[in-house]
């Protein structure tokens, strides 16, 4: 049965990272295991192959392994959004129609990096990679990697298309969604894309956030999600400063920290695939303490076991 992508592109979205072996081939046990773990904490989808599963040192057939053993795992009970990152469209292109080939329920397509298109180009970009697919696209604006911002203009052109469902956004700006939802489809949802203002991005009208510490926590972002729903801000906002050490690790050091972080919980090996290299035993110390910050109150299961 369809379910649209509104009905579901809300909430925490766990952004999954990719788990390697000791031979840097992926560890698709393990990612299996990661993939369950959000199933069973009733996620409505997660994004595989984006910045968190360090996308851009997959090869498009990695890629497509990934995507698979996703859907495989979700079997319809959580929504599958792959990424489709390339600063060349043409690939972009490609990792999007192997996305629809292997299952996936949604493509995320980013704003090229290095290239800082003008907005004309990232209009033609995005409405080439819509077209060669069928799939619904949902949009992700991280100005802190692609140097230039999807402007509001840009995304109100692009809406006029009911393709594009949803926006990822990593700029921070918690009044974006405020300044833009009466502009934009009831449909269309807008979320966080950054830990550290999701919260402030939610209570000023976001949708939910594209997450990297509801990996770790994901019983506790739910309820975080659900109290702001709610009215509950005090409640929220104390749940999500008790986070907020830990989401500083994981942003200052993002993927390693998350990868890190869930070995510890012994979920993966905290492998890297260069350039990105594992956490230095500082930061390991930081990530440890920014657990026991929480531990006391079992806010995160595992955690102190």
């Amino acid at each position: 049965m369809f379910i649209p992508p509104s009905a579901w592109f809300t909430g925490f979205i766990p952004e999954l990272p990719t788990p390697f072996d000791a031979a840097d081939a992926i560890d698709l046990k393990a990612f299996a295991a990661i993939c369950e773990r959000q199933v069973a904490a009733g996620a409505p989808a997660v994004v595989v192959c984006e910045t968190a599963g360090e996308a851009p040192t997959l090869s498009p057939a990695e890629q497509e392994l990934v995507i698979r053993a996703a859907v495989d795992v979700a079997r319809g009970r959580v929504r599958v959004i792959a990424g489709a990152v390339s600063n060349a469209t043409s690939r972009a292109i490609e990792l999007a129609r192997r996305a629809e080939a292997a299952g996936a329920d949604a493509v995320m397509s980013v704003v090229p990096a290095y290239n800082k298109p003008m907005q004309e180009g990232m209009l033609a970009h995005f409405r080439a990679i819509a077209g060669a697919i069928g799939l619904p696209v949902i949009l992700h604006d991280v100005p802190s990697r692609t140097l230039r911002p999807l402007a509001d203009e840009t995304l109100l052109r692009l809406v006029e298309s009911r393709q594009f469902v949803g926006l990822c956004d990593g700029g921070g700006d918690i009044t974006r969604p405020m300044r833009l939802t009466r502009h934009l489809p009831a449909n269309f949802r807008i979320l966080s894309g950054d830990d550290t203002t999701a919260f402030g991005f939610m209570a000023d009208g976001g949708d939910g956030a594209i997450s990297e510490v509801a990996n770790i926590a994901p019983d506790l972002c739910r309820t975080i999600f659900s109290q702001i729903r709610q009215g509950r801000m005090q409640s929220a906002r104390y749940l999500d400063k008790r986070l907020m050490p830990l989401i500083g690790c994981l942003s200052r050091e993002s993927p390693a920290a998350l990868k890190y972080a869930l070995s510890v919980l012994g979920l993966m090996s905290a492998d890297t695939r260069l350039p990105i290299v594992p956490l230095d035993a500082t930061a390991q110390r930081e990530v440890v303490r920014a657990f026991a910050a929480i531990a006391d109150e079992e806010l995160i299961d595992g955690v102190g076991a």
